[in-house]
């Protein structure tokens, strides 16, 4: 079968699940989309992993990446290979120098880990063509196939209104709240209201 590359265009609340998000993975040369519908937990790693962040400590994931190169495993690729009544699954294909060996994982995992180690996404086209979402130019939906749509408000766009009542100063004081409880995804939010006033 043909692998279709993807990459993450977004991550967002799901409007389908309370307490729940949705990472937006986009076809590369393409118009499709593919919402997913993942943990908070998970949001946030892979949320800290695509802005930069530096935790104090590592998260689950970066000990995942630490532990494969301590031990001289790459991480070669993420294949979402599989759709079965609703639920993605994912391959971990990683290499050493003697064996290439692929890993059974959870889509959410497999994507965090993905992002750190910066190795390519796929899937096949059976797979986006049951749950994708074609788009169009403008970037709106054109259609949706069986799968509804799970993408929601952006988190930014959320807390946007809350954010610009603040000043630098009290902007500043929360980001470092937000940090210290680990929110990584509205820490985002609230670096860049901070950034657009700088």
């Amino acid at each position: 079968m043909k692998k279709i590359e993807l990459e993450i265009v977004a991550l967002s609340h799901s409007i389908t699940q309370t307490h729940s998000y949705a990472v937006v993975l986009g076809e590369m040369h393409g118009l499709r989309r593919l919402p997913i519908v993942i943990g908070g937990f998970e949001a946030q790693a892979i949320a800290v992993a695509l802005e930069h962040m530096q935790p104090s400590r590592p998260l689950t994931h970066d000990l995942m990446k630490n532990f494969m190169n301590a031990f001289g495993v790459e991480l070669q690729e993420i294949i979402i290979s599989d759709l079965q009544e609703g639920i993605f699954y994912s391959k971990l294909v990683c290499y050493t120098e003697h064996d290439t060996v692929e890993i059974d994982s959870r889509t959410s995992d497999a994507l965090a880990l993905a992002v750190r180690f910066g190795c390519p996404v796929y899937t096949y086209e059976h797979i986006l063509e049951s749950a994708g979402i074609l788009m169009d130019d403008a970037g709106t939906p054109k259609k949706t196939n069986k799968a509804e749509a799970v993408g929601g408000e952006d988190p930014a766009a959320v807390s946007h209104e809350d954010l610009s009542s603040l000043n630098l100063e009290e902007l500043q004081t929360l980001l470092g709240e937000v940090l210290e409880q680990e929110d990584y995804i509205r820490a985002i939010s609230i670096r860049d209201e901070i950034n657009k006033r700088k």
